[in-house]
């Protein structure tokens, strides 16, 4: 865990003049760098420095620091296993130095109200910031680096003519980023919690989070030893709890008496000190590119991660490591440029994400107050979704164990076998088979494909195996290959597949999706085309507004009051004939820019009568065939409610948006939420990535009160059981992993070691219940390696 702190400097954190200057000529990109600039005196920049000396004793490595050599913000910080293993591999002699200062420790504590909950087993390695500059200014000298401190760096634009590299490490506010921000093209988020950096002259034994309910809000403690006898403390809360606290107003020595104060038990009634530090919030740095010409950028000039996953000092160590090497196999400067954002783009985004997890969950920490003490401590450790469920349980088996007696898991039973009630249906396991849509059927008749696809995944062991969207007219379908419910024949070809399940796969329920494209339909199948126009055979479209999906598609005609009374006869006429197909659940679709989702969303109801404009409004048709249907199906079969949670663009629904929603269809009796997102609009900015759907899932989960239905690139069963645990998720319905294993859920239970009631091999298929043997893995190679 490092400090991105520079609000006691000037913008522009370690010292460049801004440019008037927007395009470098270097003077050979095509060759090896021997004269190498470095902006910026950090752990990120003297690691490089010293790196790529080392490699190439002739260089001409030149760095620059606006500060004198023993300025420094913020105290200690954290090291992961896997960086310090590429420090001993690329540098040996700085592994020693830092080895002899680092203080060791493997357990967290969480301090919520009142209770301790501690889970070892994890493994840190923290050094005083200080500490670990001389060590990095003591490798550059010994090596023949050119430090100059206390000294401001030349134009970037001078420095990129007359040298082969410039390396740009000149922090969150980088001068040098701003200068090319017409190349570079940053993206730079402000987030909701302000935040102090402290010490306090005593080591914690732990890593602590401490959370205190104030009477001015929440504010939560996060601490850590860098030293015998000295702890880094960083004191965060939401900005309106802030304020309401007065902070806003005070000087840095009463912001400090006031913080020991709130977290005098955590501190055992200490004092904490300061070191020019003053309250910030937090900026996620993004930038399109990383290098302009023979200029890079590097650490939290180029990216910044929260520092609740302690990843700033990592990723600038690691982006050194990255970039030497890059240069070691790219004597071209351009092309080692080029191949090292290649390497490290994917794994920071990666980083990125998981700091934003862990950043939200902190930001959203009242949310999560009221949950049962283990399970509260288990989802602060797994917020940022890089700690699982498995390899808690390797940590600390008692801990992680003691989470799921409270959970109600059964002794050896993982989360996700557990039992799930909605309505008058138990669920036997967790796992739902998603819905999607295979384009299969004839004139919406489901025939063998459906048998053999959706009785494959029922053998396979899932709780709940839901349909395709299954069109409630022949004008809502997508495709010509898409499913209905609007005929005898189609509803006897839906019996089939329903007997099969409850037959052959008992314990299995089997769930039907009723939806209408709206605007998204007449289209091509998926493999011809995915949402381009059919050639021919069009049929015409229908929407809450005239508004086509993309330019070139058929404009949809405005639905008339008569028109959504028909519309709403045929969703109801299907939920009758999905009864009687013998369906166990129904699920209304209201989400990816289909016909209801498209009356939710702002972007696609531009409509003026009362059913457009305010969310209330805009909500009004799809309560209303919700309603209708709800009454034509069973009353003790569970409705649920698919939902697009945020439509990925500006102007769109949000995830505020969202739970309002939920709350809607809850109130009106759905029994779950399945939290999609996008897929409403053609120009839509989704953030893929992990698991990436399920904060909004848990959001509407804890703000809505309503049971949830998680989905988004959830691809391994450690995924679901941590999901499920920490209380994120009630349901997972996973897509991809199904169609790449029909048996998902049942080599799940093998790889687990469970046999039990929440799920059952089939008896023809039980001589395969166990998995087969795998071969030999060796691990990666040091991504640096140059000995003595």
């Amino acid at each position: 865990m490092s400090a991105t702190k520079a609000t006691a400097s000037p913008p522009g954190a370690r010292g460049t003049a801004r440019s008037t200057h927007t395009d470098p000529q270097p003077p050979g990109t095509t060759g090896p760098a021997q004269r190498i600039a470095i902006i910026g005196g950090g752990p990120g920049g003297l690691y490089t420095a010293a790196l790529l000396k080392r490699l190439a004793p002739d260089r001409q490595v030149t760095l620059w620091e606006r500060n004198a050599p023993d300025d420094t913000f913020g105290f200690g910080v954290v090291l992961s296993d896997e960086t310090l293993g590429g420090i001993e591999h690329a540098d040996p002699v700085v592994y020693a130095a830092l080895r002899r200062d680092f203080v060791r420790w493997d357990a967290i504590d969480i301090v919520h109200r009142g209770g301790r909950h501690t889970s070892g087993g994890h493994g840190f390695a923290a050094l005083g910031r200080r500490r670990l500059l001389q060590i990095l200014h003591e490798r550059c000298r010994s090596l023949g680096v050119e430090l100059r401190f206390r000294a401001e760096a030349p134009d970037p634009a001078r420095l990129a003519r007359t040298y082969d590299l410039v390396v740009a490490a000149d922090g969150v506010h980088s001068t040098t980023r701003e200068a090319f921000a017409d190349v570079f093209r940053p993206r730079i988020t402000a987030h909701r919690c302000r935040y102090i950096w402290l010490a306090a002259d005593f080591a914690f034994d732990a890593f602590r989070f401490e959370i205190a309910e104030t009477e001015h809000g929440v504010m939560q403690l996060h601490g850590y030893p860098y030293a015998a006898d000295a702890s880094t403390v960083i004191v965060e809360m939401r900005e309106e709890v802030w304020r309401a606290a007065g902070f806003d107003g005070t000087r840095e020595s009463e912001s400090v008496e006031r913080c020991a104060k709130f977290f005098a038990d955590a501190l055992g009634g200490r004092p904490l000190k300061s070191n020019n530090s003053a309250w910030t919030t937090f900026r996620t740095v993004v930038n399109e590119r990383w290098s302009h010409g023979n200029v890079v950028l590097l650490g939290d000039a180029a990216h910044t991660a929260h520092f609740s996953i302690g990843s700033g000092t990592k990723l600038a160590v690691e982006d050194a490591l990255a970039l030497a090497a890059c240069l070691r196999e790219h004597p071209a400067v351009e092309d080692a440029l080029t191949a090292y954002e290649t390497e490290r783009r994917p794994v920071v985004a990666s980083t990125q994400r998981a700091a934003r997890a862990s950043l939200e969950w902190f930001e959203n920490l009242d949310l999560y107050l009221g949950r049962p003490p283990r399970q509260f401590a288990f989802n602060l450790l797994t917020r940022s979704r890089r700690v699982t469920h498995d390899n808690l349980r390797l940590r600390d088996t008692r801990f992680t164990e003691a989470v799921e007696r409270e959970f109600g898991c059964p002794p050896g039973t993982p989360p996700m076998f557990t039992p799930f009630r909605l309505r008058g249906l138990t669920l036997r396991n967790r796992v739902v088979v998603s819905p999607m849509d295979m384009y299969s059927a004839v004139d919406g008749v489901p025939g063998d494909f459906h048998l053999v696809h959706l009785g494959a995944r029922a053998l396979g062991g899932a709780g709940l195996v839901m349909t395709e969207m299954v069109c409630v007219g022949p004008e809502g379908r997508i495709t010509p290959g898409c499913a209905g419910l609007y005929t005898g024949r189609q509803t006897e070809a839906w019996r089939r597949i329903t007997d099969f399940v409850h037959a052959r796969a008992p314990g299995t329920a089997i769930g039907v999706q009723l939806g209408h494209s709206g605007r998204k339909g007449s289209t091509k199948l998926m493999w011809e085309g995915m949402d381009e126009p059919l050639d021919d055979g069009n049929w015409p479209l229908v929407a809450a507004s005239p508004l086509p999906y993309k330019p070139g598609n058929q404009v949809p005609r405005e639905l008339s009051r008569a028109q959504l009374t028909d519309l709403r006869e045929q969703f109801t006429t299907a939920a009758v004939r999905a009864a009687r197909a013998g369906f166990d659940l129904l699920e209304l679709h209201c989400a990816h820019g289909y016909l209801l989702s498209g009356f939710l969303s702002p972007l696609t109801n531009h409509r003026t009568d009362a059913y457009g404009g305010s969310p209330e409004k805009r909500l009004r048709f799809p309560l209303e065939v919700f309603d209708a249907v709800r009454e034509a199906w069973p009353g003790d079969r569970p409705m649920t409610v698919r939902i697009s949670a945020t439509d990925w663009a500006e102007g769109g629904v949000t995830a505020e948006d969202a739970v309002t929603i939920a709350r809607a269809f809850a109130a009106h009796g759905a029994d779950a939420i399945d939290v999609s997102t996008g897929q409403v609009v053609a120009d839509e900015k989704p953030e893929f990535g992990r698991s990436y759907q399920t904060p909004f899932a848990d959001r509407v989960r804890h703000e809505a009160g309503v049971p949830v239905i998680a989905v988004g690139a959830i691809s391994s069963w450690d995924d679901v059981n941590s999901l499920i645990l920490a209380g994120r998720a009630d349901l997972c319905a996973l897509a991809r992993p199904h169609l790449y294993d029909p048996h998902w859920t049942l080599h799940a239970a093998a790889e687990q070691g469970y046999e039990g009631p929440g799920v059952v091999w089939p008896d023809p298929y039980r001589a395969g219940s166990r998995p087969p043997r795998t071969g030999r893995r060796d691990p990666p190679e040091p991504r640096l390696a140059l000995g003595d």
